[in-house]
């Protein structure tokens, strides 16, 4: 390497001006973790619940639908919030129709096969 070259990245990891120390490496910062930590503590102060057993919620917006499978959902009835967390999947609204319809025929089959 030239000594251009060396001078050049040298000047740019100084913090200060001349005479300071150089940086040891650039730091990197998470604020994704900060974020969660925020958001946690305000739904703790406004009282939100856990609730258990739900095993699928669906949002209909326009014409898609929003589909969490085994979702950690948390409530608080009196500031009438609601938290969805969970990996979601995003579908048209056709084909969830025509899935639910074919599990409620699967299902009706079912019964009449039992009887």
């Amino acid at each position: 390497m030239n000594r251009e070259k060396l001078m050049k990245m040298a000047g740019s990891v100084r913090t200060g001006g001349k005479g300071t120390m150089r940086r040891k490496k650039k730091a990197v910062h998470k604020s994704t973790t900060s974020d969660d930590k925020k958001l946690q503590s305000t739904l703790k102060r406004i009282g939100v619940n856990t609730i258990p057993a739900i095993e699928e919620v669906n949002i209909f917006k326009d014409d898609l639908v929003i589909q969490f499978l085994n979702p950690k959902v948390q409530a608080s009835i009196v500031a009438n919030t609601w938290v969805v967390t969970g990996p979601p999947q995003t579908r048209s609204m056709w084909i969830f129709h025509f899935f639910c319809v074919f599990l409620v025929i699967g299902l009706c089959i079912r019964v009449l096969m039992i009887v």
